[in-house]
């Protein structure tokens, strides 16, 4: 994408090639010397020497009174390894931009901000939204939202089947060090099995047979790595009645299903983990919305001990949003757990239930069914 939208002067230049590589190791000065600036370096985590070496430059640049915004993109496609050098190094000198899986709204090329819950927002959305059965938002979720699926005719589960080796081979190898590559792999499968649940070190311990200290470790891989969301659960000092525990979701339902052996959309739909699915796809593209925006994802879920649960909140200063996902068309008594909010003495705005709905049209005055197609 960089490639595609650099100006004319910037150069490129990837650190897999070996001689770039070994230059920017070795003598980062003059690496820069050789390419100059503005560049855009590709996998530049290969060669976390070069962080200082940029330093050094930015900050002369400053120093003389120049222009030193863009002067370097970054790119790479191993976000842990990345992100362990770059905040010491370029502290207060870096914007930093997460990019997940391809939004719905750029598959369809349609318009789409952040997504708000809030009812003038939802009707403008519903003006560019691509209606959509059931039947459709399954396939959608199936095929997953990599972009390369999207602009070839690459055979799905061929290229999840090379994603999943070349991320465990890749990313894996060094990060997580397991002992054989398989439990890596049926811890994979275990976390997507369970996208959208509740997280439990215990269980993921158990199961796989590793360490609670290895399967925290392997999570936080996960999350940094960008192929799980952790939505953490909202809670204050009002009451200790409150779960504590995150929920995970994967980023790409096309992943989870895949990890999953869902053989296609039609026996996902119709399967056990079918509203798992759905609000897993729900949560990921709302967290997509923040992440195309360059803004922080703030979004919470609830639930207590008496299992009362709100699938997700969004809040704003003193206003709290509700929301419900579900996957039928208008389901029953959606608001039955939202009275639970009041004890926050938070300005509850009316809810919002993502559904198969047709149209944004009330349920009743303070909450209102909301079509999944505006995501």
């Amino acid at each position: 994408m960089l490639n595609h939208i650099r100006e004319p002067g910037r150069r490129y230049v990837s650190l897999d090639d070996g001689n770039a590589r070994r230059l920017a190791i070795n003598d980062p000065a003059l690496f820069f010397e050789t390419y100059g600036y503005p560049l855009l370096i590709d996998e530049f985590q290969r060669a976390p020497s070069i962080l200082l070496e940029m330093k050094n430059i930015v900050d002369q640049k400053a120093l003389s009174g120049e222009d030193n915004n863009g002067m370097f993109w970054l790119t790479g496609s191993q976000r842990f390894r990345m992100m362990k050098d770059v905040p010491e190094s370029l502290a207060g000198r870096i914007a930093v931009f997460d990019m997940s899986s391809l939004s719905s709204a750029e598959i369809e090329g349609r318009p789409a901000d952040v997504f708000h819950p809030d009812l003038r927002v939802l009707t403008e959305r519903m003006k560019h939204a691509r209606q959509k059965t059931v039947h459709q938002v399954y396939a959608d979720i199936f095929r997953g939202a990599m972009p390369r699926l999207h602009s070839s005719t690459l055979d799905r589960d061929r290229f999840y089947m090379d994603y999943v080796n070349t991320y465990i081979e890749r990313d894996i190898r060094d990060l997580a060090k397991p002992r054989k590559f398989g439990e890596f792999y049926d811890f994979l499968v275990y976390m997507a099995a369970r996208s959208g649940q509740e997280l439990k070190y215990s269980d993921i311990a158990n199961s796989i047979g590793v360490s609670a200290p290895t399967a925290r470790a392997w999570v936080s891989i996960l999350e940094s790595s960008g192929v799980i969301f952790m939505l953490r659960p909202y809670y204050s000092n009002i009451t200790k009645r409150l779960v504590k525990t995150p929920k995970v979701y994967f980023l790409d339902t096309g992943l989870a299903a895949y990890l999953c052996r869902w053989p296609n959309a039609a026996t996902l739909e119709n399967g056990a983990m079918d509203g798992a699915f759905f609000e897993t796809y729900a949560v990921s593209e709302i967290v997509k919305s923040y992440l195309n925006a360059g803004k922080a994802v703030d979004l919470y879920y609830y639930r207590d001990i008496d299992k009362k649960e709100i699938d997700l909140l969004i809040i704003e200063g003193d206003r709290i949003y509700p929301i419900e996902i579900k996957k039928s068309k208008q389901p029953s008594r959606p608001d039955r757990n939202f009275g639970v909010l009041q004890k926050f003495h938070l300005d509850v705005q009316p809810g919002v239930v993502l559904c198969m709905s047709d149209e944004l049209i009330p349920y009743k005055r303070d909450v209102w069914y909301c079509p999944i197609s505006v995501l």
